[in-house]
């Protein structure tokens, strides 16, 4: 199930946004989308990075249709922001990429005391979504792309420790945050399902690439992962692969969760991805579906 780039019709007259846009595999995305006739709309934290990629992508794609709207998905007030923002400049909105996430070791909150990782990867996008969910049209076409990670494979979701202060697993609280944005995809698309829209939810994972998650590491296990990163990873281009076959292929069904098919799911052509037991639980999904309503103070689909 490879995806041919060279195969996706004009998209002109249609809106997306990709969060985080300005670097790495946003960056790549936004990239392609803008190539296929998208308008994009680059939600950003950092407005002098976004003006930076914006210029780079329109030094190698002079056509391409950019917009840039400040999003710090890590501070609910500035989602609500951003999406009244939106609201005021379109009517519509195609296709959401939740793209953005942050790795880090370093136990930062946001400004509510929320773990960050969980509150950026996760929160973050859950609002979002809920904000802009009425402007999306009811077809197939129209897309919401949650990108997860390999993190998700090893985690679960800490309801008595969200902040993850109890564990000694460094990597804990970014795998539950991915985690998070996989099973949201799949309760988010059942739920669709169930109040008879057409809208598809789907998940992707990028496999392995050196998407500038890493900046915090060690620098000795920085330089070593630079080191190993060309045998194991592929690039920011392949990266976002996955992100854009959910976004555009026909053959996309709602609750399917696409990655790499290469050695260990690191790199290769996109297919269906491996996806954990614990991320399946359908009781789990819907626990953390009611926590991320009462922490946003947003209900919907309900």
């Amino acid at each position: 199930m490879d995806f041919n780039l060279k195969n996706i019709p004009s998209q002109k007259g249609r809106i997306a946004i990709v969060t985080g846009a300005n670097n790495g595999i946003g960056f790549e995305t936004t990239l392609a989308m803008a190539a296929y006739g998208f308008k994009v709309i680059m939600a950003c934290r950092n407005l002098v990075k976004a003006e930076k990629a914006k210029f780079d992508i329109l030094q190698k794609q002079p056509n391409a249709d950019l917009d840039i709207l400040q999003l710090d998905l890590s501070n609910l007030e500035s989602v609500r922001v951003f999406a009244k923002n939106f609201k005021i400049k379109y009517s519509q909105l195609d296709v959401l990429i939740n793209n953005a996430g942050v790795l880090i070791y370093s136990g930062k909150k946001n400004n509510a005391g929320v773990e960050l990782q969980f509150a950026t990867n996760h929160l973050g996008h859950f609002l979002l979504t809920n904000l802009l969910l009425e402007l999306i049209p009811d077809r197939p076409e129209s897309r919401i792309v949650a990108l997860s990670s390999l993190a998700h494979k090893d985690a679960k979701i800490f309801f008595d420790d969200l902040n993850c202060e109890k564990t000694d697993d460094s990597g804990a609280a970014y795998g539950q945050s991915k985690l998070a944005n996989l099973m949201f995809a799949d309760i988010l698309n059942r739920r669709l399902k169930k109040a008879g829209k057409k809208i598809v939810a789907v998940a992707v994972h990028p496999g392995g690439s050196d998407s500038g998650l890493f900046d915090e590491m060690s620098k000795a296990t920085y330089y070593t992962f630079k080191i190993l990163s060309p045998f194991i990873l592929h690039s920011n281009t392949s990266a976002a692969k996955p992100s854009l076959f959910a976004a555009l292929s026909p053959d996309v069904k709602g609750g399917e969760y696409f990655g790499p098919q290469g050695f260990k799911e690191f790199k290769g052509k996109v297919g269906i991805a491996k996806r954990s037991d614990y991320s399946k639980r359908e009781d789990v999904a819907a626990k953390l579906w009611q926590l991320s309503e009462e922490m946003t103070n947003e209900s919907f689909l309900s």
